[in-house]
């Protein structure tokens, strides 16, 4: 079941975060993650629209949307590869008709999985911060 997230289920959200961020995202340093989860705590949830996918009462997944863009879209490891952020991006579908995103080229996992769901590149730019490459896409 897809739903909105309550406040109260954020450190549920930040584990699966923090799980599958260290997992796609390993050549970021450990002081770049610290201050994203911090950031995704107390600025991107509270500011974003956010949907969770719960299965049996278990939150395996949640997708925060800022506007049109998918702010963060993230499947506990264990759970990955079974539909989960498929839904999640179908229900966002109902909402808006043009969906963006940025992921790092480097993201083995976010990368192909927006490829696969039909996303194209429409910018590319070097993040500052953890001297990464950025790609924009867009359905």
């Amino acid at each position: 079941m897809i739903r909105k997230y309550k406040e109260s289920e954020i450190p549920r959200l930040l584990e699966i975060w923090e799980r599958a961020a260290l997992i796609a995202h390993p050549f970021l340093s450990d002081e770049f993650h610290q201050m994203v989860k911090g950031a995704m705590k107390d600025m991107y949830m509270p500011n974003s629209d956010t949907w969770v996918f719960e299965d049996s009462g278990n939150i395996i997944g949640f997708i925060s949307m800022m506007k049109n863009e998918i702010g963060g879209l993230f499947v506990d490891p264990n759970q990955q590869a079974k539909g989960v952020g498929t839904s999640l991006v179908n229900h966002m579908n109902q909402f808006h008709e043009v969906i963006e995103v940025e992921v790092f080229e480097n993201n083995k996992i976010g990368k192909p999985f927006y490829e696969k769901y039909g996303f194209k590149v429409i910018k590319e730019y070097m993040m500052k911060e953890t001297n990464q490459k950025v790609i924009r896409m867009q359905k």
